[in-house]
């Protein structure tokens, strides 16, 4: 009997329909509640990146890709210019100015109040698995581990002055240390708490993995490839290495991707990087990738990173179901300026200043948002955008609750990412670093209280270029549309829009309550 060519056919579409209508699906894809990803690079410039500034002596591939396959907001900001506020203001959804202006230092106490609400708590409440992998630096309880009846400090030296801290032996490490991630609302973490600051060892969860037995000293013999090494003396693990933390850092990362294919949850991970912060330490398979120098190779082994966790996340499947955010916690630090010397690349590019600074430069950032079949590739939004927007709009996207009597600063942007709309969604802005110097954003106009916009060091010789004209009023006004890169001040041509500004900034500082 013979078996007709037909037959065969027939026989092959419908195996071929069994087949896919078996097809197990992806645990990981949940539309109503997307897994999130932030990656937040630590002291990227706004001009790093090649797609936004065609000037950039930096490749940066991945990221390209993703604002091609995303939104590019170009007017987004961090709520500081330096890192620990930003990152609580991100997490927490409030302007860090209204609790704290500086970093935790060495083996510093956490900046979060008991029981404070958050991003990864109220996520973890709608079900989310919630994970941080990477740079903490917002403290922990570190006196609770210290034991009692050691009394001995170590003396050190940092740069001119001598410094006691409390040597490795100070510590019971084989305790929990509290109020770190995990009081917050994180489910786990790994890391090594801050790339430059004690304790040099691994953490997980909230205990190290390895116990510190010496004290890091400074001046260290030799240099990091590009500026100072920015280390703090304290606690560390014999011969720790730091060109392995960005890339244990980025094992981990995608570690966790591949644990989440069969996971039956949703996940939010927040991966803040260490670099390209200082130290500026390109590992040898980077050194040269870039036209920038080796701050340019740091920023290139981040991408790459970036791009690493970004295959794990397509080979489980999930990539079509996560919303994926990029930024960074400030402008680029001072180096920045000898990078425009000696390679013609501007990380700042194209605004005054840099990190610390309350100039653009010092945090307008970066901030790139991709969720496939939801928000339209390729697409730019000039809203004035900042950090702290994104508690309130992944809470609305993932139909998260906000507890009740809940305060914050912290708008809903989800309509204008989603394309429903594009009203104007946030009025202004108040940018800060340290306490005396405010700036208010509105429109076009940004004001700042004080003559001088700068906190961070600069070089002589740019100085003496007068690349910018030198504020002789007591507070200055730039029109950003006219003058993006706030060469001169027009404080004392609009008396008018200044006090309208200073007003804004004071009803700010004085509101509590917030109704987005």
């Amino acid at each position: 009997m013979k078996i007709s060519a037909y037959f065969y056919l027939v026989m092959l579409v419908f195996l071929t329909a069994c087949h896919q209508q078996t097809k197990p699906t992806n645990p990981t894809v949940k539309s109503d509640k997307p897994n999130i990803i932030i990656f937040y690079a630590d002291d990227m410039g706004y001009g790093d990146l090649a797609i936004q500034n065609p000037q950039s002596k930096i490749p940066t591939p991945n990221l390209d890709q993703l604002a091609r396959e995303g939104l590019l907001m170009t007017d987004a900001h961090s709520s500081s210019g330096v890192c620990t506020p930003s990152r609580y203001a991100l997490l927490s959804g409030r302007y860090h100015w209204r609790d704290f202006n500086d970093i935790v230092h060495s083996m510093g106490e956490s900046v979060f109040k008991e029981n404070q609400v958050t991003l990864p708590k109220i996520l973890k409440e709608n079900g989310y698995h919630t994970a941080a992998i990477g740079k903490w630096h917002l403290g922990w309880n570190w006196e609770a581990i210290r034991k009692k009846d050691f009394t001995q400090k170590e003396t050190v030296i940092r740069g001119k002055k001598e410094l006691e801290i409390w040597p490795a032996q100070a510590y019971d490490w084989t305790k929990s240390i509290p109020n770190g991630p995990l009081s917050i609302g994180f489910d786990s973490y790994f890391g090594d708490g801050t790339i430059n600051f004690p304790p040099y060892t691994w953490i997980e969860n909230d205990k190290v993995t390895e116990a510190p037995i010496e004290t890091l000293k400074l001046p260290r013999e030799d240099m990091p490839l590009e500026g100072n090494w920015e280390l703090r003396p304290g606690p560390a693990v014999k011969d720790w290495d730091f060109y392995n933390v960005l890339p244990t850092i980025t094992s981990s990362a995608v570690t966790f991707i591949k644990n989440q294919e069969k996971a039956d949850k949703p996940f939010f991970l927040y991966l803040p990087f260490p670099s390209p912060h200082a130290p500026i330490i390109p590992n040898e398979n980077f050194i040269g990738k870039s036209k920038a120098g080796p701050y340019g190779d740091w920023v290139y082994e981040t991408d790459d990173a970036i791009g690493q966790v970004l295959a794990a996340l397509k080979a489980i499947n999930a990539d079509e179901d996560t919303i994926v955010i990029f930024t960074s916690d400030n402008g680029s630090e001072r180096y920045a300026y000898d990078r425009i010397k000696n390679y013609n690349h501007d990380s700042s590019h194209p605004f005054r200043g840099v990190k610390r600074d309350v100039y653009e430069g010092g945090h307008h950032v970066p901030f790139i948002v991709k969720w496939p079949h939801k928000i339209k590739p390729g697409t730019t939004s000039s809203q004035l955008f900042s950090q702290i927007d994104i508690l309130n709009t992944l809470v609305t996207i993932t139909n998260s609750d906000l507890p009740k009597g809940f305060q914050h600063d912290s708008y809903n942007f989800s309509k204008l990412w989603l394309e429903e709309n594009n009203k104007v969604v946030r009025a202004n802005i108040i940018h800060n670093t340290f306490t005396s110097k405010y700036a208010v954003r509105k429109g076009d106009w940004l004001y700042i209280n004080n003559k001088d916009g700068y906190h961070a060091r600069i070089p002589e010789w740019f100085v003496e270029g007068q690349r910018f004209k030198t504020a002789k009023d007591t507070v200055q006004l730039f029109n950003l549309k006219d003058d993006i890169g706030q060469t001169t001040n027009l404080a004392s041509q609009f008396p008018k829009k200044v006090n309208e500004l200073a007003t804004v900034l004071l009803k700010e500082q004085k509101t509590e309550t917030f109704n987005n």
